[in-house]
């Protein structure tokens, strides 16, 4: 479990296939404080397995499900990422619950202002659209953000000055492309009224809606 509050920014120094899996290797300062083999570090958003660490680096091996979803295949020597460690019980919430698994890689089909006043419109893919709601929350490569107007195709956030510069959104442009992860909430809502027919605006009202 994460909180989209990106802890630092590291550099890939090395990625390549591995029978199975690919192997990334990734500099990074911050995130290796008190981290161990075995613990779990979001990659761009999605959460993986520290396998070996060094004094200045840890590697992940993206299994294939990983890179089929994800941008992590796409990663080369140089690359940056956007790092973020586990959630400890007692740790604040400062972002929202967010489970690093990713959902679908959409793409940036627009950046627009500047200074004080960044917006980045995305074109998700078809089956997260249903989650994405004006107001509701939404992670992009890891980062927890607020969607600011959505439709059928697309969806649009505003980046602050102080996530431009703790991301890799500050470098983002038309054409790339992000892992993105839906609402944790928004799905179980909506397996929640699936799973029951005939569900009424009363019967929403009912569960608290």
């Amino acid at each position: 479990m994460f909180t989209g509050l990106i802890e630092e920014v590291g550099s890939v120094v090395s990625s390549a296939p591995r029978g199975a899996f690919t192997e990334i290797v990734i500099r990074a300062k911050t995130v290796l404080e008190e981290t161990r083999i075995g613990d779990s570090i979001a990659v761009n958003g999605a959460c993986q397995t520290v396998t070996a660490m060094s004094d200045s680096t840890f590697t992940v091996q993206a299994v294939e499900e990983t890179i089929r979803r994800t941008t992590l295949g796409k990663l080369q020597r140089g690359s940056r990422v956007n790092l973020e460690r586990s959630l400890r019980f007692g740790d604040r919430l400062g972002g929202h619950l967010v489970l690093g698994h990713v959902d679908g890689v959409g793409k940036i089909i627009r950046v627009s202002g500047g200074g004080d006043n960044r917006l980045i419109s995305i074109a998700p893919p078809h089956h997260i659209v249903r989650f994405i709601a004006e107001k509701g929350s939404i992670t992009i490569d890891g980062i927890s953000l607020t969607v600011t107007q959505a439709s059928e195709d697309r969806f649009g956030v505003s980046i602050i000055p102080h996530t431009l510069g703790a991301t890799t959104l500050a470098t983002a442009q038309s054409g790339d492309e992000v892992n993105l992860e839906a609402d944790v909430i928004a799905r179980y809502v909506e397996r929640i009224i699936g799973a029951r027919e005939g569900m009424s605006l009363e019967g929403l009202a009912g569960m608290g809606f």
